[in-house]
């Protein structure tokens, strides 16, 4: 199984939700000297913008990644500076500037940070995926069904 494929299936689950930050974390983890579980509470905080809609968890991951696997500040900052030179986001940069970064990235990279995979597989409750949404106007729908009038 691809990291991608990894993430794929990390992000489909409904029985525990992986936010993008885990969900690009989780599957390095091997990479970065972690299990899988230290990896999942690692990211755990980083969902959603770092929970107030800043810096996406996919990007905090990528930090976090390069870290883990001994690359310094130095190799963070030409990572980071690298796409907002060039006013790209993340799914622009080529798969080499990728593995300049860190040689554990492979072409996967880009369906795991894709704006609408991010989106399609937030399925819990309170997540912007339209599955998720789905249920939560059903929920809303029925109980506004059971109020008394």
């Amino acid at each position: 199984m691809t990291r991608m494929e990894e993430a794929k299936g990390l992000r489909a689950r409904t029985d525990v939700h992986f936010n993008c930050c885990q969900s690009v974390l989780v599957p390095f983890a091997d990479a970065c000297g972690l299990d899988r579980e230290a990896a999942f509470q690692l990211g755990a905080n980083f969902g959603s913008g770092m929970h107030h809609g800043s810096t996406c968890g996919a990007v905090t991951s990528a930090l976090m990644v390069l870290g883990l696997a001994g690359k310094g500040p130095d190799e963070a900052t030409q990572f980071m500076r690298r796409f907002r030179e060039k006013n790209q986001a993340l799914d622009d940069l080529s798969l080499e500037e990728f593995k300049e970064a860190s040689p554990v990235f492979d072409a996967d990279i880009y369906e795991a940070i894709r704006l609408k995979s991010c989106v399609e597989k937030r399925v819990t409750i309170g997540a912007p995926g339209p599955e998720a949404m789905k249920q939560v106007i059903e929920i809303c729908r029925e109980r506004l069904e059971k109020q008394p009038q």
